[in-house]
């Protein structure tokens, strides 16, 4: 699925910016990376509140080769019934954006975290001296 099937796809859900990614999309909205597209599958992010939810539904993680072994994702493949119900896109959607909000909110929190943290290593011990 090209950029703009992507677009057209998620228009019930808002208007969300598209970018190439890994050979394939990522789907934006407000900033926020909740979709990607690879090899013509849509999948949508998950965390561990909304994982069970997708793998209930009969959903399944995308998964990729890297240096010879799996890599699961945060992402699960949208539904095939969700490509033509609009009310079922924006639904699973939802999850994704809520999803793709905690994981930002949790990298904030992170970084904020870091930023206080006192000096360790080298540095902190020539700073010491």
């Amino acid at each position: 699925m090209d950029a703009e099937g992507l677009k057209a796809l998620f228009e019930p859900v808002g208007t969300v910016s598209v970018k190439r990614m890994f050979g394939g999309h990522g789907v934006y909205l407000d900033g926020l990376c909740f979709a990607v597209e690879s090899g013509g599958e849509v999948y949508l992010k998950t965390d561990d509140q909304a994982k069970t939810v997708f793998a209930d539904a009969g959903s399944a993680p995308f998964v990729y080769i890297a240096r010879g072994k799996p890599m699961t994702t945060s992402y699960w493949r949208l539904l095939a019934s969700a490509y033509d119900d609009s009310d079922e896109l924006k639904r699973w959607s939802a999850l994704a954006i809520e999803a793709a909000r905690r994981a930002a909110a949790a990298k904030t929190k992170t970084a904020r975290a870091k930023a206080k943290a006192p000096a360790v290593g080298a540095a902190a011990v020539r700073k010491a001296r």
